[in-house]
């Protein structure tokens, strides 16, 4: 039996939206596990600084005719020997920009765990060059199947559809050109031509969909590297790090700010009537250490509690805040662990270190200083626990919105349809709507937002 993983003929990619929590659900799919993918708004040091973000991913509108889309692999000649050692992967399929812009960040950023899948397919294309990776990328059904299991089913279907138009009309050209012989060709006026050309011209506007590209930029060997998929002379080098250490991200944002500003004025200069690119950043998972603070805190009340009973046998409830004392048992506990007086998991790998050193500090405490370090630490926790369940909240609504997207309607709303012409109202309806009789006409271009997403064609 055939090895699923090494499918070389598999489905297309479909397309999916340019959304922080499309991205995010790829990411966990992916088997990376700690990360979230949340969207910039802007580029000002106070809005990015406090993130230490481990790559960014922008996503854009490009013509047909953008030399930074389409002819961007005619720059053989441009190989940067600096750039072998950055982990990159050329774009080729459609539609896969988003899990290609995804992977050319995380396989090159050092300090995350991938997991095995992804480590073992980094492990296995080390030594391949950008093209063979991204002939890899498109033949991995593990990556194939995360993009697709985020798309609406109409995209699944649209790029299943357009692959089988595309493979059914090259079987028509190949087998007309082999039965028949050429043909001589009438000479046509230029005014004919003209016309011809200018139809053919208008055809292709209107069914021109918009084009959408991402570029990844990660820092990597004291560097910031612009990995463009449909660029083949491989990761463009934006900057140097100013930093001793070659595995530090930090300050890598003063490097790639100019570059992105660049690109950002590059598309407004376009005459879009509305903004037609979106910036994601790959991030710390909120809620690990939103949950670790809690845990902590919960730890070092236990602390606290086993040295105010050594210190007071006759009982200490009397001696802290009563509201504080009420609130105690609901401030340690969350919706996902209920349980206040329960460990839970914490996922810093230096969490026993700091727990460690949290109570050696309370039993060097002075009993003076218990029921205030106490009462503190119910206060922080409850300012803790509303950061976990905003977490929380936030998790079950990407969820929701995951659930509503990736749902399919389309046998519902068919069988609904079918239903009301079996029962004779369909002909009432269309009469009490005639604009859904009509349909609706073409519908607007999305631009890449966190509502709307980045619709259309993906390159």
């Amino acid at each position: 039996m055939s090895d699923p993983t090494l499918d070389l003929v598999g489905e297309p990619f479909a397309v999916v939206e340019s959304d922080p929590g499309v991205f995010t659900t790829l990411v966990q799919t992916l088997g990376v596990q700690g990360l979230e993918v949340i969207e910039l708004y802007s580029l000002e040091p106070y809005e990015t600084d406090h993130l230490n973000p481990y790559g960014l991913i922008f996503c854009f509108l490009c013509d047909d005719g953008d030399e930074n889309a389409s002819n961007c692999f005619a720059g053989e000649d441009l190989d940067d020997p600096d750039a072998r050692s950055v982990w990159f992967a050329n774009q080729l399929s459609n539609d896969a920009c988003a899990s290609q812009a995804i992977l050319n960040v995380l396989l090159n950023c050092k300090s995350i765990d991938v997991g095995p899948a992804l480590a073992g397919f980094a492990a296995d294309t080390k030594d391949m060059s950008p093209v063979m990776r991204g002939l890899a990328i498109s033949n991995l059904a593990l990556i194939r199947e995360a993009q697709n299991s985020l798309a609406r089913p109409a995209d699944v279907r649209a790029a299943r559809h357009a692959l089988a138009t595309s493979a059914l009309e090259s079987a028509k050209n190949k087998a007309k050109a082999a039965a028949s012989p050429p043909t001589k060709k009438r000479k046509t006026s230029a005014l004919t031509s003209r016309r011809k050309r200018k139809a053919a011209l208008a055809r292709a506007d209107d069914e021109r969909l918009d084009a959408y590209h991402y570029i990844g930029y990660v820092p990597a060997h004291g560097r910031v590297w612009e990995l463009n998929g449909l660029r083949a002379a491989g990761p463009l080098d934006v900057g140097e790090i100013d930093s001793d250490d070659p595995t530090s991200r930090a300050g890598w944002m003063d490097v790639v700010r100019p570059a992105l500003q660049r690109r950002m004025q590059t598309v407004l200069q376009s005459g879009a009537e509305h903004i037609q690119y979106n910036l994601l950043a790959i991030v710390d998972d909120p809620y690990l250490r939103a949950s670790d603070e809690l845990e902590m805190l919960k730890r070092e009340r236990a602390a606290i509690e086993r040295r105010l009973t050594e210190c007071f046998a006759e009982g200490w409830s009397d001696k802290v805040d009563p509201a504080l004392l009420a609130s105690a048992s609901e401030a340690f506990a969350t919706t996902l662990r209920p349980h206040a007086q329960e460990a839970g998991k914490a996922f810093a790998p230096d969490f026993g270190a700091r727990k460690m050193e949290k109570e050696m500090a309370v039993l060097d405490m002075p009993e003076r200083k218990l029921v205030p370090a106490w009462e503190e630490c119910v206060r922080s926790a409850l300012s803790a626990k509303v950061a976990v369940e905003e977490e929380v909240e936030k998790s079950q609504r990407a969820q929701a919105d995951h659930v509503r997207r990736t749902f399919d309607y389309e046998p519902f709303i068919r069988e609904f349809i079918v239903a009301l012409e079996n029962e004779g109202s369909l002909d009432d309806v269309l009469k009490e709507h005639p604009a859904a009789g009509r349909g609706t006409g073409a519908q607007p271009r999305a631009g890449p937002s966190s509502t709307g997403g980045a619709k259309g064609k993906r390159r």
